[in-house]
């Protein structure tokens, strides 16, 4: 594979990271003590300091640009991006820290394999490739993408009411269909087996959205006028009983579902939302990569329609 770093290309946006190199330097010595080594999926160590001759140079960029990158993934202006590392370290196989030479090497390879510049320096064209290919894995994103018309809400004998331990904040009533029930509770017992954050608290994971009927949702959306598509959709995911609003923490003052760069920030954070960023998919869900709470259960068929049979 034909690998180029585009250093002309890319000389102006070096230099404008040096500059910003001492401003951030305590963070990079504190980052550097982990990126000779990092835990793998296996739970082996991975050597992370690999070809440093050849991707030192992006190495470098992407250790400053996580911290001080300017730009707008979303709209507004967001500094850094280390809020979606957990899932672009999933993407790419690595838990190698950004300012590492495999990182570099794997997000080269992530680029040559979508037809961009392989240069090992994270940008802004590289994250939406990130972002299409996490929202191809949203079969009901996928089907608006097609403009199919919006699915009707499941039969109510489809829906399972959630117990009162697995709801957060006030008893609403919540329900899920009862396939995605099953594989959430599946998943929350893993969860607590395996991350003591979450198993010292039993807030982390409860839900505080689920099936959503289309009705009151309209109703919400002309009371609160927030239907954007990005902070809420006018035809939402939660009217098909697939889509599950996790409490994955919150920051302080903040609310459990605020959009704010320092509020997902916070979240992803958390060694509960990394937990899911890793095992989420062992039980069918899979992320919406500007919601940390928002997860959507897939099928095995891969989609997301019910196959159960009428009572």
């Amino acid at each position: 594979m034909p690998m180029t770093h585009g250093w002309g290309h890319h000389r102006a946006m070096f230099r404008r990271a040096a500059l910003t190199l001492l401003a951030v330097l305590p963070l990079l010595l504190a980052a550097g003590a982990g990126q000779a080594r990092a835990q793998n999926r296996s739970g082996a160590a991975e050597v992370c300091d690999v070809g440093a001759t050849e991707w030192g140079a992006p190495a470098l960029a992407n250790a400053i640009s996580h911290y001080s990158l300017e730009w707008t993934p979303f709209g507004p202006t967001e500094w850094g991006w280390e809020t979606y590392l957990p899932l672009i370290q999933k993407e790419l196989g690595t838990d190698c820290a950004p300012g590492s030479p495999v990182f570099a090497k794997a997000l080269a390879e992530f680029q040559y394999a979508h037809a961009l510049p392989p240069t090992g320096w994270f940008d802004q064209a590289t994250f939406q490739t990130f972002r299409g290919v996490w929202q191809e894995r949203r079969p009901f994103i996928m089907a608006r993408v097609r403009e199919e018309p919006c699915p009707e809400p499941p039969p109510l004998y489809q829906l399972g009411y959630l117990v009162e331990s697995e709801e957060h904040a006030d008893r609403l009533t919540r329900l899920l269909r009862r396939d995605v029930l099953e594989a959430y509770r599946r998943l929350v017992a893993a969860a607590r087996a395996e991350v003591p954050e979450v198993a010292e608290n039993p807030e982390l994971l409860q839900i505080f959205s689920g099936f959503r009927d289309p009705e009151a949702d309209a109703a919400r959306c002309a009371a609160q006028g927030n239907c954007d598509g990005l902070r809420r959709a006018v035809c939402s995911p939660h009217r098909t009983g697939t889509a599950v609003d996790l409490y994955v923490g919150q920051a302080p003052g903040l609310g459990v579902d605020n959009t704010s760069p320092a509020s997902r920030l916070h979240m992803t954070r958390s060694d509960t939302y990394r937990w899911l960023v890793r095992n989420a998919g062992r039980f069918g869900f899979v992320p919406y990569v500007y919601e940390p709470w928002h997860w959507e259960w897939v099928s095995p068929t891969g989609g997301y329609a019910a196959a159960a049979a009428a009572p």
